[in-house]
Order: C-alpha cells, then structure tokens, then sequence
C-alpha cells in the first residue's frame, strides 16, 4: 500500500509517497480501505517538529472509508462504510490506503454524507461535541458566543449549538458572513470592523478556537458563572485561574476518540441539523500543495485528501 510518510521535520515538501507493508488489524480493530482524509491544523504542526514523535512516521487521525477485514471484532463487518478519528493522540497513520483501527473509534457513514464530507468531521465536531454538549451542557437559551465560527470546528460548533436550542453568537470575518448565517448563526460579530469585546455581553458560554487575545479577553463577556472553553489554550494554567478569579468556569477541551460524541454527530446530520463544508481536496498525490493551503490559514471549513 501507499502511505504518505517524513523522515525529517520542515515544511510541506518533507512529505513523500512510499510502499509500505499493509498493517494487520489486532482484536477489536478492523482495516479500514480509506477513500478520504481530512486535514487538520496539528497535522502542519506535527509535520514541522513542534511535538516529540519518532521519526519517521506518518500523520492523519481524520478518515473514512470501507472495512476490508475484521477478523476480531463483532461492532463491524467487511463493508461497513465507516468514519472516525482512531488512536487519538497515539499515531493512527492515516495518510494511508489503509488503515487498522479500533472498531470503537469508528461509526458507520450516514448516507447524506459522502466520505469526502465524512472525513473532514470527526475531529472538529468531536471537539464542538465535547466542549457543547459533555462539558457546558449547554441547554435551550443559553448565549453562546463562537469565535472563528467560519472554520473547521467554529462552523460545526454553530449547529450543534443551534440544535441544542442556543442562542449562537459568533465571530468571523465579514466574507463569512453569509456562509456563518446559513449555518445558523443568529448574530456575526465582524472582528475586522467590531470589537467583539464592546459587542457581545452576558454570554452563558464562549467556544474558543483562536486562543491569544481573543481567548483571553473573551472572560469579559461573560455572565458571572459563565463558562469559557478553548480548544487552544487547554495548558494556559494563568487563564484557567483568571477565569476562577472571576467567578467563571473554564475548560480546556483535549479531543478524544468518543464513540457517544460521534454518533450524537450521526445523530444530528440523520436529523439535517449537521452539515459539513469542505472548501478544497486534493488528490493523494498532492499533499505538499494541501499542507501549504492549510498552512496558510483563513479557511472556509476544512480541506480533505482523496485516496
């Protein structure tokens, strides 16, 4: 099988295609034949050396795809169509053909969502599931402000805050401001032309997905007992304390493979109250060309390989 592998730390170009043996499912895992890859922003930071990993290695956690065996499992069969973000944080190697993974961190694909649509999901809505739903609890009128509402996780965490009832503030540039409204936005804070702080008050919860300033002055906008969650800025020890100071909860979200989180996903795309937006893919071939427009930033959703 193909994988796409670094033997070095650097920019994009030190990811090459290589033959590799094809990995051999242990009990509770199946091996996924991977149709699409979903790429996320740790995937860059990885790839240029910011974490201690062994070289070489191979990155990707976010796939879908259609067993091929599973040998030793009852949760699935050979040609389960199936999505997931198995092993995370342990390497899964999903730039890969194939792919041998825990049958528990996979979820059979809904039907309204191709695999292109399906890989690019179980990272960010996990993280909006987790921070929403697991940790804030957030319930019918709560205010909940979303910054980067028009990126990976900012526009999945916009529905799933729609679907539990929430009143859905969020932050984004004003080229999305249609796109953040259709997703259910009920009020766009442009952050290039109003400062969020002066606009939003008394928000029962923040989702950061910005971390730096705007995280840290997202305490302001708060309601006393207000909680803020950042998906950036889970070790910032100074900002947790500042929060309790304030009277305020905080939580920093660290994502993790939770079978519950995605089928509530399932859950909510069965119900057309999810949708996932992929701005670009890129063909297997081409990882150095979708590594340097992810690294670039400012995207509309997320950016996917297809296998």
């Amino acid at each position: 099988m193909r994988v796409i592998t670094q033997r070095e730390f650097g920019g994009p170009e030190v990811l090459t295609i290589v033959d590799a043996p094809e990995p051999q499912p242990i009990p509770t895992e199946v091996l996924v034949r991977v149709k699409a890859i979903g790429l996320n922003p740790l995937d860059t930071r990885m790839r240029a050396g910011e974490f201690p990993v062994r070289l070489p290695f191979t990155l990707g956690w976010d796939i879908s795809g259609v067993v091929e065996k599973a040998p030793h499992t009852w949760r699935l069969k050979p040609g389960d169509e199936v999505f997931g973000m198995p092993l995370f944080p342990r390497m899964a190697s999903g730039y890969a053909e194939l792919v041998s993974a825990p049958a528990l961190h996979l979820a059979r694909r809904p039907a309204s969502l191709s695999h292109v649509e399906a890989a690019a999901l179980p990272s960010v809505g996990l993280t909006a599931w987790q921070g929403l739903v697991d940790l804030a609890d957030v319930t019918e009128g709560d205010r909940v402000l979303v910054h980067g509402g028009g990126g990976g996780v900012g526009h999945v965490a916009i529905q799933i805050a729609k679907a539990l009832g929430a009143h859905v503030i969020t932050t984004a540039g004003g080229s999305k401001r249609e796109f953040v409204e259709e997703l259910g936005a009920d009020e766009v804070i442009d952050y290039t032309a109003v400062d969020f702080a002066e606009a939003a008050r008394d928000i029962d919860v923040v989702l950061d997905t910005i971390g730096g300033h705007t995280v840290e002055r997202s305490i302001a906008v708060l309601r006393p007992g207000g909680h803020l969650l950042t998906a950036v800025a889970d070790d910032d020890p100074e900002l947790a304390a500042r929060c309790e100071a304030a009277g305020m909860r905080f939580s920093g979200i660290v994502v993790d493979p939770d079978p519950v989180g995605l089928r509530g996903l399932v859950e909510l795309v069965e119900q057309g109250k999810l949708r996932v937006h992929v701005q670009e893919t890129f063909p297997f071939e081409r990882v150095v060309e979708a590594h340097r427009a992810l690294e670039r930033g400012h995207l509309q959703g997320k950016l996917v390989l297809t296998v």
